[in-house]
């Protein structure tokens, strides 16, 4: 599968499915975020999988376990591909998480979602982590966080492409590692507010099973070149790992 999730960050349902009609069969998955999923709801999830389309429904769902089962039976309902919840809100909370998508894609007839969870955003560098008031190193914390996750039953995990090799090891093959902050020369943009990125290639060669990538492609003068040009870059990576 195309490796490129394609974040809709975007202000209107009518752009995000503009968007999705000009890069479909050039990018594996889009993701819907807080902003687009608050102006527009659950409807315009389930027109993109009407469409077709893989979707990674990124609410990063985070209260208490029985909560966090409801959102995600109701993610459920929508079709989504994929749903997250932060690891931070510990293992009974993610393992309520994989039940009830389990449960519910059961009751429903239709595969489960994959159901992964976030560790350490990639906007938080070190000091930021030490404000609210985590002692480990980044690092450890990620790598923490995802041995949770793993242990809970999740599919996988939300990393920046700094710590994804060693995801990949503590993990193993098959976990999935869904990496953002996909920058560089490969992406052809600037940081932004990301402080833990990496280019295309380089996170495919480190592990990562996925690459949400938004501003680099929705705000390139040309979405679809760009979307093409990142997606053989990672792909071209995967081959070299073959």
């Amino acid at each position: 599968m195309n490796p490129v999730i394609v974040a809709l960050d975007v202000d209107s349902g009518a752009r995000a499915l503009q968007l999705a009609d000009a890069l479909h069969g050039s990018v594996g998955a889009f993701k819907v975020g807080s902003r687009l999923f608050t102006s527009e709801g659950p409807d315009l999830v389930t027109r993109l999988v009407d469409r077709g389309e893989r979707v990674f429904l990124d609410l990063k769902f985070h209260d208490i376990p029985n909560t966090v089962a409801q959102a995600v039976e109701a993610a459920v309902a929508t079709g989504a591909w994929m749903v997250n919840v932060h690891a931070s809100g510990g293992v009974p909370m993610m393992q309520a998480a994989v039940r009830a998508g389990r449960d519910a894609a059961a009751k429903l007839g239709r595969p489960s979602p994959l159901v992964i969870a976030v560790t350490v955003l990639t906007s938080m560098d070190a000091p930021t982590l030490a404000s609210v008031g985590v002692t480990r190193a980044l690092d450890a914390q990620v790598e923490t966080l995802a041995t949770m996750a793993r242990d809970a039953g999740m599919d996988g995990v939300v990393a920046s492409p700094l710590e994804t090799a060693a995801i990949r090891a503590a993990c193993g093959p098959g976990f999935v590692i869904v990496t953002p902050g996909i920058r560089g020369a490969s992406a052809g943009v600037s940081k932004d507010d990301q402080h833990r990125t990496m280019t295309p290639a380089d996170a495919v060669k480190a592990g990562a099973s996925y690459l949400v990538v938004g501003r680099p492609i929705i705000g390139a003068p040309d979405p679809k070149a760009a979307a093409d040009a990142i997606a053989a870059d990672a792909l071209a990576a995967l081959g070299t790992n073959a």
